[in-house]
């Protein structure tokens, strides 16, 4: 993954064999991308890279990121439950996603028109970094796979490590196992992951 701010914009993410080649998403993307890099910086905000991905911080908060995939590119929100989205501009990033988080462009001249709420929606994250307010905490029921159960009871370490996760790393572990239909399967996923739960990763975190 790059490190390097400006070769997001000229190379990509550095995530995917596609990384400095003109198949590269943020390549594709560039004139969309590079307008949303102007509207966060002109607001204000703290230019840095996480994840291998412009993040835009205020009040030493995350607040938003950018991101481009082959399809469209997207400006996400962190702490989307916060976000009153009166427009109803706000979309989910997947089915498993909680909360609407994320302008979507499927053109680059959507940036454009869009510009004077992304602004307003941006104002309103920071206002919120800067009163320190965070969302509510969510309790979460998971329904754990019996395979799951068992390693848990079986590996006092992972029970440990897991209890100690966000809620929101626990439930991608659920989510994952719950993709595979065989108990056989899910048993040998329980092991492939148990250095990354230890870790305090979440399933899709590197």
């Amino acid at each position: 993954m790059i490190t390097e701010i400006e070769d997001f914009f000229t190379k990509g993410c550095g995530r995917c064999e596609r990384f400095a080649t003109p198949d590269c998403s943020v390549r594709q993307w560039s004139e969309g991308v590079n307008e949303l890099r102007r509207i966060c910086r002109s607001a204000g905000l703290v230019e840095t890279v996480k994840w291998g991905h412009p993040c835009y911080m205020h009040a030493g908060r995350n607040i938003a990121l950018i991101g481009a995939l082959r399809g469209d590119f997207r400006l996400n929100f962190f702490h989307a439950a916060l976000m009153k989205d009166p427009e109803g501009l706000l979309e989910k990033q997947g089915q498993n996603t909680r909360h609407p988080d994320m302008f979507r462009f499927t053109a680059s001249k959507k940036v454009t028109d869009l510009e004077p709420m992304i602004r307003l929606y941006l104002k309103e994250a920071m206002d919120y970094a800067e009163a320190g307010i965070r969302p509510p905490k969510e309790e979460i029921d998971l329904a754990l796979p019996d395979e799951l159960v068992d390693a848990l009871d079986s590996d006092p370490e992972l029970a440990d490590a897991f209890r100690s996760l966000t809620p929101g790393r626990q439930r991608s572990y659920v989510i994952n196992l719950a993709g595979a239909k065989a108990a056989a399967t899910r048993i040998s996923r329980i092991e492939k992951l148990r250095d990354r739960i230890i870790a305090g990763k979440g399933a899709n975190e590197r």
